[in-house]
């Protein structure tokens, strides 16, 4: 059977307009992906921390990493805190500016283990929000959180004693009319 010109043609525009399609979608089917899950994606933003605190104590670990193409120097000031479960809790970490340009950078968050990212939440954090760190400058960037105490009435949680979360910080992307005179 000799397929024409204009049956390949056909199939290669269905090919391309799949892939532009699920690149579309892929950032919203990510987060709600992780939203379902609690893994990964935007950390969980509150308001404010719980009114009700409970007499659970977890270990929290914080790790701090640099993605590639990124020349800043970040690290938490305090690599582990424990912490009561409804109870809003602070750390803070530096990133210092290597280069000699400005660069801006993205903080991704991860909690781990996955089954308790949902009871992470957070109250304030740089990873909120793009940060613009000046030649050699460094940042004190503050993270307001809290552990739902409803961890406590999960039981799939119970042997859970030690969360670790993660920040990874990335080179924002330009936008493409940056410098250009286009808005």
């Amino acid at each position: 059977m000799k397929r024409g010109p204009l049956t390949t043609v056909l199939a290669l525009v269905l090919v391309v307009s799949t892939m532009v399609g699920l690149v579309v979608a892929s950032v919203p089917l990510y987060r709600a992906f992780c939203k379902a899950v609690g893994i990964g994606g935007p950390p969980r933003q509150v308001a404010a921390a719980s009114e009700q605190v409970r007499e659970r104590w977890v270990k929290i670990r914080f790790d701090a990493s640099v993605a590639k193409g990124l020349d800043w120097r970040f690290a938490p000031q305090t690599r582990e805190m424990t912490v009561r479960l409804g109870e809003d809790s602070l750390a803070v970490f530096t990133a210092t500016n290597l280069s000699d340009k400005p660069v801006t950078g993205n903080a991704v968050f991860n909690a781990t283990p996955d089954k308790i990212g949902r009871y992470v939440a957070k109250i304030q954090c740089f990873c909120f929000t793009e940060q613009v760190l000046e030649p050699g400058q460094s940042l004190d960037m503050p993270v307001t959180f809290v552990i739902d105490p409803a961890m406590a009435d999960d039981p799939h949680t119970d042997e859970v004693s030690t969360i670790t979360l993660s920040y990874t910080f990335f080179r924002a992307i330009e936008p493409a009319s940056k410098g250009n005179g286009r808005s």
